[in-house]
């Protein structure tokens, strides 16, 4: 069962039928041999190109899929070693990209995420109105009140990280798999680099961060079958979290000094010298203070208070213009234009 949304728009919806839109979907396939005819069963004729990746599956899921499916749209690309659910995805992204697919639509095979929502995730890119599109199970509390513990306070706290790392505020559920982007802009993305296991749908964000992608969600509803969670949160935080604080160092000097330098790149570095003086300053004192027994004069408390309480508001006023900072406008049109190159003048 689907959130109820909007219908998309009428341009959409006419070239989606029309077939105008060249749409492909990739699936990772890796020990989903039961799920898999199903899920691509249930792909409408919107869809052009489907590739599934199996990703040295130790149950075949690609070969068996072969044969129960007469489908011939389907592909199945085969990788002799696992290269993790990242890099079956991104062997799907650069088949796509070859065969001349306009979208590409990621989709587990799983079962968990409805194939007729599809259109949904692709009508915001065709109406110019996103360059990538993600799911969000928490839409509906309803749909959050039903998802397992494990998953929810996971992706809570991968949540806030992935904000941080990329900058996208604006958007959640960071782990929700199922996404779409326009062609212009995956050409873009360094595919080499992006991480390869279960980091690559944050790095992925990360690094559509750096080109200023729209990036929308689109409300959904999960479908959570008996198998139990393969989410390990003790396992999987410590790892995020060191990806996520690099990459939020990599998003910060990319954009507020190397592409970049205005006033928050001075609140920024105000911010944090302030704050460590005082910070350091005052820990210094109050050890002095407690090895001698002399009590900290004010002045010496107000040294030690003020550039924390200073440094403190700028870091705020720095947040507030990175959060207010989140891209507003679609990039994949201006990506399919002929570059310029500049010519010098005598």
């Amino acid at each position: 069962m689907l959130a109820v949304l909007p219908p998309p728009l009428v341009d959409a919806a006419d070239r989606l039928a029309a077939g105008a839109a060249r749409v492909a979907v990739v699936i990772p396939a890796f020990r989903v041999r039961a799920q898999l005819p199903a899920v691509v069963g249930a792909i409408g004729p919107e869809v052009d190109l489907i590739y599934v990746v199996d990703d040295a599956c130790p149950e075949q899921s690609g070969e068996h899929l072969l044969a129960s499916c007469g489908d011939p749209r389907v592909q199945v690309l085969v990788h002799q070693e696992n290269q993790g659910v990242g890099g079956a995805v991104m062997t799907g992204y650069a088949r796509a990209l070859a065969d001349g697919a306009e979208i590409v639509v990621k989709l587990d095979g799983d079962g968990q995420m409805d194939p007729a929502l599809i259109p949904r995730l692709v009508a915001p890119i065709l109406e110019g109105r996103a360059d990538y599109t993600k799911g969000n199970r928490f839409y509906n509390l309803e749909d959050a009140g039903a998802m397992p513990p494990a998953r929810l306070f996971g992706n809570i706290a991968l949540s806030f990280l992935t904000k941080l790392s990329s900058g996208y505020w604006n958007v959640f559920d960071p782990t929700n798999g199922f996404t779409a982007i326009h062609a212009a802009l995956l050409r873009e993305l360094p595919l080499g680099k992006i991480a390869r296991r279960y980091f690559f749908e944050s790095d992925m964000l990360f690094r559509i961060g750096t080109l200023r992608g729209l990036v929308l969600d689109v409300p959904m509803t999960a479908v959570y079958g008996d198998a139990p969670s393969s989410l390990r949160i003790g396992r999987i935080l410590l790892p995020f979290l060191a990806r996520n604080l690099m990459n939020l160092g990599r998003r910060i000097f990319y954009r507020y000094f190397l592409r970049d330098f205005s006033i928050a790149s001075v609140q920024l570095v105000a911010g944090v010298v302030l704050l460590l003086f005082g910070g350091v300053f005052g820990a210094h004192a109050w050890a002095r203070s407690d090895a001698t027994g002399v009590t900290a004069s004010t002045g010496t408390v107000m040294l030690a208070g003020l550039p924390v309480i200073l440094g403190v508001q700028l870091l705020l006023s720095f947040l507030t213009f990175d959060v207010a900072g989140v891209p507003t406008r679609a990039v994949h049109p201006l990506l399919g234009l002929p570059r310029v190159v500049g010519v010098a003048k005598r």
